[in-house]
């Protein structure tokens, strides 16, 4: 039977178990998008993980959805991310960075310039901005020729990341950020080749994939997908069809593995498990709800078949998680006014498990 403690080969990566710790935003990024010396701690105390997924990262300032967040789109900001990425090695971790383009996600007064999407229609609720919430705007629909743009800069910043040590790349293509806003059915009104019947609304996310592992190889590259979520008001119809199709588009490529967000019924979660022929790594509970993965949720998805498992929450206060699931150790709980007010408390004050005489 596997055990999240199983050895698992990862595209040209060994992994000593099967905990990959999730993308979590922690808007601690300096000025210009740049990581920082904290970055570095933060994610070289968690290299005891089997594969650490980043924050997700900026691919351009248009594709910025909050402030305080890290960008690869600058020599600068590839420099900044270099001693990061040198002290999860040195710890022994493996790490892929996350590219995240926010799409209609963002405000002018984090990027100064006026959010995109598929169409123009606002996202549901208010975004963060360096002056306060505000409601989300109504983006910039982009033309049919600025499309391809947007795409390849997933590829463009996958080459950077590598430039700047890490293994490999995961896109977001979920939780209502711009992949997910082309797949989706009311986010994404066009009526060209990237929007109506689902053969065009994937279209996006497999030129996006496509792209990048053409930047940076196939065994470098992986996506984030959140089955029939309704993050920032998007929908989706078909759910079914909609994610067979673009996991049967995407086998052509023979990815890293694809990474599954529990937000469907388990029984549409089983389908895709089944249709999807590589790795899958599963986040059992939905993001930011009430629940968080734990040991059961883990073993029960690697009883129906997924590889790798993702921990969010739990690792922010749990630096050490793979030995305290292992050795049954009590998880400490995690302080969440500190997710994004940034500073080290909340941050690098999380310890290690201290054992009692």
């Amino acid at each position: 039977m596997t055990t999240l403690f199983d050895r698992y080969r990862l595209g040209g990566l060994d992994l000593p178990n099967r905990v990959v710790m999730a993308p979590m935003s922690r808007v601690r990024a300096a000025a210009g998008g740049l990581a920082t010396p904290a970055m570095a701690t933060y994610y070289a105390q968690r290299a005891t993980a089997g594969l650490i997924v980043s924050e997700g990262v900026q691919p351009s300032l248009i594709g910025q959805s909050n402030p305080s967040t890290p960008g690869l789109h600058t020599d600068e900001q590839v420099a900044a991310w270099r001693p990061v990425t040198d002290a999860v090695h040195v710890n022994g971790g493996r790490i892929f960075a996350q590219i995240m383009h926010g799409g209609r996600v963002s405000h002018p007064d984090t990027t100064g310039l006026q959010p995109v999407g598929p169409s123009a229609v606002a996202a549901v609720g208010d975004v963060f901005t360096p002056n306060g919430p505000r409601p989300a705007p109504v983006p910039r629909a982009l033309a049919t020729a600025e499309v391809p743009e947007h795409a390849r800069s997933y590829a463009e910043a996958a080459r950077r990341a590598v430039d700047a040590g890490f293994d490999g790349v995961e896109l977001h293509g979920a939780n209502g950020y711009l992949i997910s806003q082309f797949l989706s059915s009311n986010a994404n009104l066009r009526t060209d080749s990237y929007g109506g019947p689902i053969a065009h609304r994937i279209r996006f996310a497999v030129e996006a994939v496509a792209a990048t592992v053409d930047a940076v190889g196939a065994e470098r590259t992986a996506i984030r997908l959140s089955p029939g979520a309704t993050f920032w008001g998007v929908e989706e119809t078909e759910v079914p069809e909609l994610y067979a199709a673009l996991l049967a588009e995407l086998a052509r490529f023979d990815l890293a593995y694809v990474h599954l967000e529990a937000t469907a019924d388990e029984e549409v979660l089983i389908g895709l498990r089944r249709a999807w022929p590589g790795t899958l790594v599963m986040n059992p509970v939905v993001p930011m709800g009430p629940k968080q993965t734990d040991r059961a949720a883990a073993d029960h998805w690697l009883g129906l078949g997924a590889e790798l498992i993702s921990f969010g929450r739990a690792f922010i206060a749990n630096p050490d998680l793979v030995e305290r699931l292992r050795a049954t150790l009590p998880i400490a709980p995690v302080d969440a006014d500190t997710y994004y007010q940034g500073g080290d408390a909340g941050y690098l004050t999380y310890s290690t498990y201290q054992h009692t005489a």
